[in-house]
């Protein structure tokens, strides 16, 4: 295989390990017995662990081990902490362990973006324009994974840990076959700050990267609330006569997954949109798109209402790839060779540490507001989620400072501070 098949390979892998447990498992511990606030304290643990580990193996990465071994050691011991999942019925010993697991898992989304952005600059590939096909494939691995565990009946089993188990084994052992990623902080001597590899927090003196930062927390929020709540609100349906034998309530993962087909297709627009109109026009095209996709669940239902559900689940597909994705090289972009691990752990941190956290208590407490006798008010839920994206959508092109130069970045990426 050339570079970049297998790098296709690696973001495949990474991606199918989550997509075999993450949408499925809140079904799985129901059925277990476990209660709402179990279930949400195990969830919580994925905002746990990316409060520092991504920023912490980053400076691993950035400072002493090679990236794509050190990739590949933590989806090991992630597989053994799946496997150890799977073997528990208490709550308190499935939070820790699936902690450990999110501790593992959480920092090697970014690092693996950035053994794939190290492996093509140095193979001399334009990264805005070949990462994106790339990345879609993580994308497609997440889908395979749901619909997997769908049919075959895994997801509401321990199963799916095995799944899940297998599938980071495999990654684990294929990341050390990746070519060489050098910790380039080996190379050069720094400050007291780079020998204690807090490079990328430097980056908040720049006005403009901290309140970048500040808005991908933000964002994070919007994304943890469809993550959470995306499954129960389908699954709700069925408490209606009228639609407990529709489609959308016997497999809401399959209904869901078209969020994840509609990213495949929005990830390969981000060189075109990203060169044509900047991060900044790019940024907020994503905030309206959660506007929208909030938006449309409120008016969505099995019946009539469907074609509001799947109108929501392609304009996923933009509010999460404009965001996620494009962040992502903007911050690679943006930074120096030699904290770019480091910087990518900052953005895993604030969008899936910090943004999970505020986005898992705060619309909790939304939902709990709306919940009466037991029934949700799932409409004025969605509704009170599309006006904070709307208020993000009024004052992200007010205080995001930003000129784009299309020809410049055509051309190289470049680091303008």
């Amino acid at each position: 295989m050339n570079v970049k098949q297998r790098l296709i390979l690696l973001s495949f892998l990474q991606f199918f390990i989550w997509g075999s447990w993450l949408i499925s498992t809140g079904g799985y511990l129901f059925s277990m017995g476990f209660s709402g606030l179990e279930i949400g304290k195990v969830f919580s643990t994925l905002g746990i662990a990316s409060l520092f580990m991504p920023a912490l193996m980053g400076i691993v990465a950035d400072r002493w081990v090679n990236a794509e071994k050190l990739l590949g050691i933590c989806h090991l011991f992630g597989a053994g902490c799946l496997l150890w999942a799977s073997t528990i019925k208490d709550p308190g010993m499935m939070f820790i362990a699936m902690l450990l697991n999110s501790m593992a898992y959480m920092p090697t989304i970014s690092m693996n973006n950035s053994v794939s952005y190290r492996v093509l600059d140095q193979k001399n590939y334009d990264i805005i324009k070949t990462f994106p096909p790339i990345r879609v494939w993580g994308t497609i691995g997440f889908i395979c994974a749901m619909w997997m565990v769908d049919l075959t009946g895994f997801a509401k089993t321990q199963a799916q840990f095995y799944v899940a188990a297998t599938a980071s084994i495999i990654m684990g052992l294929y990341s050390f076959t990746i070519p060489a990623c050098v910790p380039p902080g080996q190379t050069k001597k720094g400050t007291w700050l780079s020998s204690l590899g807090l490079d990328a927090f430097v980056l908040f003196r720049q006005p403009r990267m901290a309140i970048f930062f500040l808005f991908s927390m933000l964002l994070g929020a919007a994304l943890q609330i469809t993550n959470t709540f995306g499954d129960s609100f389908l699954r709700d349906f069925g408490l209606n006569n009228d639609f407990k034998d529709s489609f959308v309530v016997k497999h809401p993962l399959l209904m869901l997954s078209l969020s994840q087909i509609s990213e495949t297709l929005f990830i390969l627009t981000i060189p075109f949109f990203l060169k044509k109109f900047g991060i900044k026009k790019v940024m907020l095209m994503s905030i309206l798109a959660w506007v929208f996709r909030f938006g449309l669940f409120s008016l969505g239902d099995p019946g009539g209402g469907v074609f509001f559900l799947f109108l929501s689940m392609i304009v996923y597909g933009m509010a999460f790839d404009f965001f996620n994705i494009s962040g992502s090289l903007f911050v690679e972009k943006e930074t120096p060779t030699s904290m770019r691990a480091s910087a990518q752990g900052l953005f895993m941190m604030v969008t899936n540490g910090f943004g999970a956290v505020i986005g898992g208590i705060g619309s909790g407490w939304v939902v709990d507001y709306f919940t009466k006798n037991g029934v949700k008010d799932w409409s004025m839920i969605w509704i009170v989620f599309a006006g904070y994206a709307l208020v993000l959508a009024v004052f992200f092109p007010l205080l995001f400072k930003y000129r784009h130069f299309p020809e410049e970045e055509a051309d190289q990426i470049s680091y303008r501070h």
